[in-house]
């Protein structure tokens, strides 16, 4: 959700950040972030990928989702626009684990916190009683300050925590298969390449990020991860384009486009070389397996 959702700029008397998302939605990027996201949708329709889940979205629904967990909003040609003619308006915290350090979350008045952020590792979609007490809340918090503010935050993770109204989205195995590194290096090229993945990656500029030479950021990014940057770039990209190409409607040259691809060939190219079939083929297949052609009623089973 452009480069609003990527990073946290704090103000010098706020501890977390709430702010209100007005804008169109049509030029999003497949993105992670450092920061937890909590965010409520007051307006706009659409999908929502967040790891290996798709979802639609709609006004009303309220999203929780843990650091370094890849997603995306898109509004997709056939969802109207609203007419204020935006895309998207939505309420959104982002704060990272500094405002929970261990001091305070080893405190037994803080149990069901722990849980709301456990919850957050595969992302949450929250329902019922849950949904209705948060997003009174949030709601608020844009008008508050100081103390008050800081403990409607509190509340609110309480109020999920205690919850059991929610619908994970990622999979637990996705989770456990999620990029996960203590190497900071690496880190800082997996967050650089998922940021701009649709742009022409600059090996200089990655050089630079880790301080390393060129050739050798590609010998360590690969003895590291056992696989190359611009194959690992790629994957990212064709992950994205299995979502798009399972989920919507998108012909596979915007797919091409969307996923920071510069030509069809070279995308039908990669995407062969990753998932042994073309786009087209790929669509087609999961299609049919999705939805297998029911036997005629009078067929007759031994």
């Amino acid at each position: 959700m452009k480069e609003l959702l990527k990073t946290i700029t704090l103000r010098p008397d706020e501890s977390f950040f709430i702010g209100i998302f007005q804008d169109h939605i049509d030029q999003s990027t497949w993105h992670y972030h450092q920061a937890y996201e909590l965010s409520f949708i007051t307006e706009g329709s659409g999908r929502r990928i967040v790891g290996d889940s798709v979802e639609e979205f709609h006004p009303g629904d309220l999203i929780f989702i843990g650091p370094r967990i890849p997603h995306v909003w898109f509004s997709g040609g056939s969802y109207p626009k609203f007419p204020s003619g935006r895309t998207l308006e939505s309420v959104y915290l982002l704060f990272d684990s500094e405002i929970l350090p261990q001091e305070l979350t080893s405190l037994p008045e803080f149990v069901h916190v722990n849980r709301a952020l456990k919850l957050a590792e595969r992302g949450i979609r929250i329902t019922g009683d849950t949904l209705n007490e948060v997003s009174r809340l949030m709601l608020q918090l844009p008008y508050l300050s100081g103390i008050r503010r800081l403990m409607y935050f509190y509340e609110i993770m309480d109020i999920i925590g205690r919850g059991t109204s929610f619908v994970y989205l990622a999979s637990a195995a996705y989770a456990r298969s999620r990029f996960e590194t203590a190497n900071t290096r690496i880190n800082k090229i997996h967050e650089y390449l998922m940021k701009n993945y649709r742009e022409e990656i600059n090996l200089q500029k990655i050089s630079e990020l880790v301080h390393m030479a060129p050739a050798s950021v590609c010998r360590f990014f690969k003895a590291s991860t056992g696989i190359t940057i611009f194959a690992y770039l790629n994957k990212i990209k064709i992950d994205y384009s299995c979502n798009l190409l399972l989920n919507t409607d998108l012909n596979v040259v915007n797919i091409s486009d969307d996923c920071g691809f510069n030509n069809l060939s070279h995308f039908n190219k990669q995407f062969r070389k990753f998932m042994g079939t073309t786009p087209t083929q790929y669509r087609k297949l999961r299609q049919v397996r999705r939805n297998p052609r029911r036997p005629a009623e009078h067929s007759v089973s031994f």
